[in-house]
């Protein structure tokens, strides 16, 4: 079965694609970082921000419907935590509600706060799947490698993307077995079975993982994964790279000069 949900626009031509997985990187953080420590209220920023990012998704050529979706994903998770907070921040009163036997408010401080909070992930995220969607998972791996990033961690993270289309069709061969035994019955046997193929899965994926281990031991493995392909930074990486950074630096500059 063929899955493409990871790598899927990972094969486009376009300068982003073609760009250095050691300057998306740098990129990324500094991008991040600078949505961070941007003040809440400073909209124009953002404003800046959201430009900058959809000017670069549009050189990337990826389909914006595809990049809006996967961004949404993170925004029920980021509700979530950040909900409460207009109704417990301290401050002045934006407005009261009566929930059955308790009376509510909602604070203008506690809202900026859940702007904040919803906009920088958001923003977040949306650079993550840029970075992500123009560059192959292999070679984004690598370039963490050689900036210095902890060997075990990419190596896990290298396994996951192999082994993590072999879990997908092992789940779907489960379910077209269960389902041409046919699945059905009370809820609790429902639950029942559904537990049990959770336990199966795991437990093949286990033996998988030792079978594995030991096939790459007797190959010689030294901990240290080797690819074919090596990165090259050329001078369209400098030149974004200093660019990109001047212009957040810019954003960064406009924003103190505005507060003060």
């Amino acid at each position: 079965m063929k899955h493409g949900f990871i790598d899927q626009y990972s094969d486009l031509d376009s300068f982003i694609h073609r760009l250095d997985p050691r300057t998306k990187l740098i990129a990324a953080l500094a991008f991040i970082l600078a949505v961070v420590s941007t003040p809440p209220g400073s909209w124009q920023a953002f404003a800046c921000y959201l430009v900058l990012l959809a000017s670069l998704l549009l050189l990337s050529r990826l389909p914006i419907l595809y990049v809006l979706r996967r961004s949404l994903v993170i925004i029920p998770f980021v509700v979530l935590i950040a909900l409460f907070i207009p109704f417990f921040k301290e401050g002045e009163v934006a407005g009261s509600y009566n929930i059955w036997l308790w009376e509510v408010s909602v604070t203008h401080s506690g809202l900026l706060i859940l702007w904040n909070v919803v906009i920088k992930a958001w923003l977040s995220v949306l650079f993550m799947i840029l970075l992500t969607a123009t560059t192959p998972l292999t070679n984004l791996l690598k370039g963490m490698e050689q900036l210095g990033l902890h060997r075990v961690l990419l190596m896990i993270l290298s396994f996951m993307y192999r082994y993590i289309f072999v879990l997908v069709d092992e789940a779907m061969r489960m379910q077209r077995a269960r389902d041409s035994r046919n699945f059905g019955g009370k809820r609790f046997q429902q639950i029942k079975t559904i537990g049990n193929m959770v336990g199966t899965l795991f437990i093949r994926s286990y033996e998988r993982g030792e079978r594995v281990y030991v096939a790459m031991l007797a190959r010689g493995f030294e901990g240290q994964a080797r690819t074919l392909h090596r990165l090259n930074f050329g001078r369209g990486d400098v030149l974004f790279g200093i660019a990109f950074l001047i212009l957040l630096a810019s954003i960064n500059l406009v924003t103190w000069l505005g507060e003060t």
